[in-house]
């Protein structure tokens, strides 16, 4: 197999990064494109109290298992299926799915650390920022936090203040100035995310000609 083209999408929580990758993933074919997800590589804390929990930074790079990250990365450059327990973010409710990563010709990684870690970012042939004005970005995050991870409101607003504002700053600003494209998104208009997905995965078709853009 060829190596893959990779597309890198990092960006801000709350940005809507995770509504803009369903975008573009719905522009290819199921076996011309695949996504590996940073996410599914914290380093388990399910083992702390619920106060240390609420403590325990998530938005730091050594939150992540670097190493399996990049490992599996490269499993899918040589062809390789990989196997990973999707991660739950502690969620009891929630029961983990295996998943099943397989090779093709588009490679989709995404994260907040990607560009930070540069073993990784050297692997990336296209880059792709989200990003959102902080206001927005909050709201979007209380919303998803509250509703579908279960947290309190002090919780959230403890790990913004402390932990996921800076780590933006720290991790993924400096880096919004390399990337190849940035997406400034304050709106909730789908149409604005499925535009770009389209137009990126129209000008993708003119570099990969063995894929099917939808």
């Amino acid at each position: 197999m060829n190596k893959p083209y990779v597309i890198g999408i990092a960006g801000s929580s709350g940005s809507g990064k995770t509504f803009f990758l369903r975008s573009f993933l719905n522009h290819f074919l199921p076996e011309d494109v695949t996504l590996i997800s940073q996410d599914d590589y914290y380093i388990p804390a399910n083992t702390k109290t619920q106060e240390e929990n609420r403590l325990y930074n998530f938005d730091l790079p050594t939150s992540i298992n670097r190493e399996a990250f990049h490992h599996d990365i490269k499993q899918l450059f040589d062809g390789e299926t990989v196997h990973r327990e999707e991660y739950t973010f502690n969620n009891p409710e929630i029961k983990p799915k295996m998943l099943e990563i397989k090779p093709a010709p588009v490679l989709i990684v995404e994260g907040l650390f990607i560009f930070h870690y540069e073993e990784v970012n050297n692997l990336l042939d296209f880059r792709i920022f989200l990003d959102a004005d902080e206001s927005v970005a909050l709201e979007r995050r209380l919303r998803r936090d509250l509703i579908e991870r279960g947290y309190d409101h002090d919780d959230v607003m403890y790990k913004w203040i402390n932990h996921v504002v800076p780590s933006y700053n720290a991790y993924l600003a400096p880096f919004k100035s390399i990337c190849d494209l940035v997406i400034i998104n304050n709106t909730d208009d789908p149409k604005i995310i499925d535009d770009a997905a389209s137009k990126i995965s129209t000008d993708l078709r003119e570099k990969k000609s063995d894929i099917t853009i939808i």
